[in-house]
């Protein structure tokens, strides 16, 4: 049976809104770049950190007492991210009195789950990173919807659209813990300023940009190819901003195929990138084998002897930069992705809970990160965005974020969510095979526009049809 799929043209005020959003969005990412501040906001003028605050944490939601009852978690999340999640899982255990485990489950959420379905271990909540993912799950029964006290949360602190995306079939599933803007592309200041390089607005000024860098002696763009999920926002942007809205929203839901003349243009387009090998660090067989955070850590590990003078991705790439050591707001500075079409595009990506138990526990859990509580625990840490429209921008920690955060807020329901994500996991999801592994190749080789489109379709066609 096919899986139904919400479209996310949410917002029925039309393209005067929607523009009115993006404008919004790309302002944010340009006020980052005259944003002195990254993680010396943590700093007194002095220069020495600022002592975390004192204040107690708020409790604006009333939580169940859970003592001894024992809660599994399982996310893809590793390294910083994983031990930010932590912190938030440790408040609510100290609060409920539960006793809350960690499971990470590697970068495929579905085997992962649907392995521990099967021998009876499955954990308590779930953190999926696909909306596609939990209209599957939901539709084989592992997912329990979510209770009143959930709903109530929800409908206090998230719009219409954030709410309708983890929902399958008239019920909810899902509260999306965690948000983030896939249209940001980060740069070296030392190198940028040492070639004469200057910020670019649209994909021609982009791919001069990346010559001046190239000529001046670096590698201008550093690509995570080694992470197939990296390709599909390369893809995802150049199709937004160059097909439009409507094609975006057929393309992801399957309603056109990919070998329409739209995907060809934007394969074509990013093989202008792909294509020269001098413009990628590594070359192509180099950026194949590059993992996500190592793209971001060796654009600006070295200050000017970096291997790479620009990375693109998300907000989360923060997490990567001050793990490194580096100042968000002057050396590592921030762009809107450039306009391939007439404006920036802005792709919106995010992590869902859902509940794999029927558990007073499982839902408490819910509750929680649907609160501004639980969100501000980890926007406080940082490299983290929520869209709960009720938490506070102060509990960011520089106005990187803050500026990144309201801008996802006031863009209330009209966004396009990552295309990769709604698709069925087996073609959108699963590293090896399906957009991940296509792209993968079409990387390797640029030149295949037209071979690649044939074998996207080929899985799409069979992953949809189920």
């Amino acid at each position: 049976m096919r899986t139904s799929r919400t479209p996310l043209r949410s917002s029925p005020r039309g393209a005067r809104a929607t523009r009115g959003a993006l404008a919004l969005v790309a302002a944010a990412a340009l006020a980052l770049t005259a944003a002195g501040c990254g993680d010396d906001a943590d700093k007194d003028p002095k220069g020495g950190e600022q002592p975390k605050s004192s204040k107690p944490l708020p409790q604006t939601v009333d939580l169940p007492k859970l003592d001894g009852q024992k809660l599994k978690v399982t996310a893809v999340w590793t390294g910083a991210e994983q031990k930010n999640f932590t912190k938030v899982l440790d408040e609510f255990a100290k609060r409920t009195g539960a006793e809350v485990s960690f499971v990470p489950s590697g970068d495929d959420m579905s085997s992962f789950v649907g392995s521990k379905i099967a021998g009876g271990e499955a954990p308590d909540v779930a953190m999926l990173q696909q909306p596609g993912v939990l209209k599957e799950f939901a539709q084989k029964g592992w997912l329990k919807p979510l209770g009143g006290e959930v709903t109530a949360q929800l409908e206090k602190n998230y719009s219409k659209g954030w709410q309708d995306l983890a929902s399958y079939q008239g019920k909810r599933y899902g509260v999306y813990f965690k948000a983030s803007n896939k249209s940001l592309v980060w740069y070296n200041t030392k190198i940028f300023d040492a070639a004469g390089a200057k910020e670019p607005k649209s994909w021609a000024d982009f791919l001069r940009t990346a010559q001046v860098i190239a000529d001046y002696g670096v590698p201008p763009v550093s690509v995570g190819g080694a992470d197939g999920w990296t390709l599909t926002d390369w893809f995802e942007n150049v199709y937004l901003s160059q097909a439009g809205k409507e094609k975006y929203d057929q393309l992801a839901q399957h309603r056109i195929k990919w070998t329409d003349p739209s995907v060809k243009d934007a394969l074509t387009t990013l093989g202008q990138l792909f294509g020269k090998q001098e413009l990628l660090a590594g070359g192509n067989n180099g950026a194949i084998q590059v993992t996500f955070p190592a793209s971001v850590t060796q654009t600006f590990v070295g200050g000017e002897k970096a291997k790479a003078g620009m990375v693109f991705e998300g907000d989360m790439a923060a997490a990567n930069i001050l793990g490194a050591n580096v100042k968000i707001g002057t050396d590592a500075k921030v762009f809107p992705f450039p306009a391939v079409g007439s404006d920036s595009p802005v792709v919106t990506g995010g992590d869902v809970g859902v509940a794999l138990k029927d558990s007073r526990a499982a839902q408490a859990l819910l509750t929680f990160l649907a609160s501004s509580d639980a969100a501000g625990i980890w926007a406080h840490e940082g490299g983290f965005i929520s869209a709960n429209k009720n938490l506070d921008v102060a509990a960011y920690p520089n106005d990187v974020l803050r500026s990144i955060a309201k801008a996802l807020v006031s863009a209330g329901d009209d966004f396009r969510f990552d295309m990769s994500d709604q698709a069925p996991a087996s073609f959108g999801g699963k590293p090896g095979q399906g957009e991940w592994k296509h792209l993968q190749d079409f990387l390797r080789n640029p030149k295949d526009v037209a071979g690649t489109q044939q074998k996207l379709e080929s899985d799409a066609a069979k992953a949809f049809k189920n």
